[in-house]
């Protein structure tokens, strides 16, 4: 197996970024840097990355994550909160998540331990569509719907225009559904925010064509093999 996907699989980096640690000489192979990366790993290679043996790569696995307000997207917390991995424990795989949903947005979350897939869906060139619910405070007048829908400014970045639509307008509130494709830290908030909606609830609901569905929040689903050909596709 070449050596930048054998790193990948075992979930270290994508293949581009093992080609880069490979080439500065934070690869060894049997105790020896290799800076090529298109070495062959044969049975019985000692693989160490940054000075750590990586394993043979593990049977790829690729998880739909319901994922509860109050979780944080990661492997691990410095402040031990809760992090989405608890989740899917019993997944015998090292997963990590693909992207980032903040720790008071729930919803749809991916979990990998394939390093190549994981880094070109999270790349901004790659376009792929989020769609989320959100209840936002007070009335979402025509206005700044036509806002949203134009690109907002959220501090420095102008969005790129949303599909967005009301699905109810309450007096004191609404339920909106949004789409993007770019991936800025609580963008969905900050979108909001600019047009004078606070963003009270907040649930992605699909990534691309996966959606969510009825899986129960805190639950997980394995992908078919349709649904990882059609994000390896993307």
């Amino acid at each position: 197996m070449r050596l930048n996907k054998y790193i990948a699989h075992a979930g270290i980096a994508s293949r581009r970024k093992a080609d880069e640690l490979t080439i500065n000489g934070n690869v060894k192979i049997n105790g020896v840097s290799v800076r090529e990366p298109g070495y062959d790993v044969k049975e019985g290679d000692v693989v160490e990355v940054n000075g750590t043996r990586i394993d043979r790569p593990e049977k790829l696995e690729y998880v739909l994550l319901n994922k509860p307000v109050g979780y944080i997207t990661s492997v691990q917390d410095d402040k031990n909160r809760p992090v989405v991995t608890e989740l899917t424990a019993d997944v015998d795989a090292r997963l990590f998540p693909v992207g980032r949903l903040d720790y008071n947005t729930s919803g749809l979350l991916l979990l990998t331990n394939d390093g190549d897939l994981a880094y070109r869906l999270s790349h901004p060139k790659h376009n792929v569509t989020k769609t989320y619910r959100a209840r936002v405070a007070g009335v979402l007048s025509g206005e700044r719907l036509a806002r949203l829908r134009k690109g907002v400014d959220i501090g420095g970045f102008v969005t790129s225009p949303a599909n967005v639509k009301v699905i109810k307008q309450n007096p004191r509130s609404a339920v909106v559904e949004i789409q993007i494709h770019e991936g800025k830290n609580r963008q969905v908030r900050k979108m909001f925010a600019a047009v004078g909606n606070k963003v009270q609830e907040l649930e992605r609901v699909a990534i691309g064509e996966l959606y969510l569905g009825r899986l129960k929040e805190g639950h997980y689903r394995k992908l078919t093999r349709d649904e990882i050909e059609y994000l390896k596709n993307l």
